[in-house]
């Protein structure tokens, strides 16, 4: 059987310093997305954030919609959304929608989110997370099932609830998190694993074994950081300022640990050097992303941030061009 492989690409809409109208970047994103199926990208990726001055994606299923009308077989999931912060019962209602209007090319993916802002004016704890995930989950897939969707748990107490439209073809769930608990919760109850910059890749196969699962059950979304150019150095020194802003951002937050805990990057060298970024032409490209899927054949789908927040589309635009022509073909070839 050959095996299920897409490559894609990684939007958050955010727009720093407004150098474009909202409603520009928008379109610009939107006919970018719908281009980049022409040129054999799979997959889009939207992420989810709230509060942010610069306009972080806090709405990824509007947009998901608005991608199913622009693209005719790409897939179209979330990496991710933050499912403590969600009514899973509305969230299971929009996914849905998502899917029907898609003809079932929707993916949605979740995770356990860290951002105390978030928690606070959704009125949930960072505690409750664990609880708040596990019950999320029984319940959306409840409510897929056509069947009422009955809970008593800690976080949600649900008796008999109708739910529907169900969809013809259900979302898989994939479930995302750098943190061991969440890479083993995903083996346990996810139908994937959505991860970040590689992290967790050997823990989720080995979590797959204790949950009672083969290997080959087992399913990775790679959200990969690499950055695939013509001349990589140069490109560093473009987009550089760029990947400093998008990681500092991520660090203050807590997603790699407390923020006064975490030291901010410098620069924009030490980011692209210590951070997540993989920086490649298409040669060395190939090679790494070859060695990566021959390493995890539990990998389906590999995205790249398309492009990196404030920098110019069209800067995106070249990369998506050079990989669709240079890298991705010699990839598919070598695996097969």
């Amino acid at each position: 059987m050959a095996r299920e492989l897409n490559f894609g690409l990684w939007y958050d809409f955010r727009n720093p310093g407004r150098k474009v109208s909202n409603e520009t970047l928008y379109q610009q994103n939107l006919e970018q997305i719908a281009w980049a199926e022409e040129l054999g990208f799979g997959s889009v990726w939207l992420t989810e954030h709230h509060f942010v001055e610069d306009g972080y994606t806090p709405s990824p299923l509007v947009l998901a919609a608005a991608i199913g009308q622009r693209t005719t077989n790409m897939r179209i999931g979330t990496n991710l959304m933050l499912l403590p912060l969600a009514d899973p019962v509305r969230l299971a209602e929009d996914a849905a929608a998502l899917s029907i209007l898609t003809g079932g090319r929707f993916d949605l993916g979740v995770g356990i989110g860290y951002r105390q802002l978030e928690f606070d004016y959704f009125g949930r704890k960072l505690s409750h997370r664990p609880s708040l995930m596990e019950e999320g989950i029984e319940i959306i897939r409840q409510a897929w099932s056509g069947q009422p969707v009955s809970l008593q748990g800690k976080r949600f107490n649900i008796d008999g609830l109708t739910v529907a439209p169900q969809p013809a073809v259900a979302p898989r769930l994939l479930m995302g998190g750098m943190a061991e608990p969440a890479i083993m919760r995903a083996a346990r109850i996810g139908d994937g694993f959505l991860s970040t910059g590689g992290i967790g890749h050997d823990i989720y196969v080995e979590a797959l074994a204790g949950a009672g699962k083969a290997p080959e059950d087992g399913a990775i979304f790679a959200g990969h950081w690499g950055v695939i150019a013509p001349d990589p150095e140069r490109e560093a020194a473009a987009m550089g300022e760029y990947a400093l802003y998008q990681t500092n951002a991520y660090v203050s937050w807590g997603a790699f640990g407390p923020p006064e805990q975490t030291p901010l990057f410098p620069d924009a060298a030490s980011a692209l050097r210590d951070g997540l970024y993989e920086m490649h032409d298409a040669d060395s490209a190939v090679t790494a992303l070859t060695d990566l899927l021959q390493a995890y054949p539990q990998i389906r789908d590999v995205h790249f941030w398309a492009q990196f927040p404030g920098e110019p589309v069209d800067a995106g635009s070249r990369r998506i061009e050079y990989m669709a022509s240079q890298v991705l073909p010699k990839v598919r070839q070598n695996l097969a």
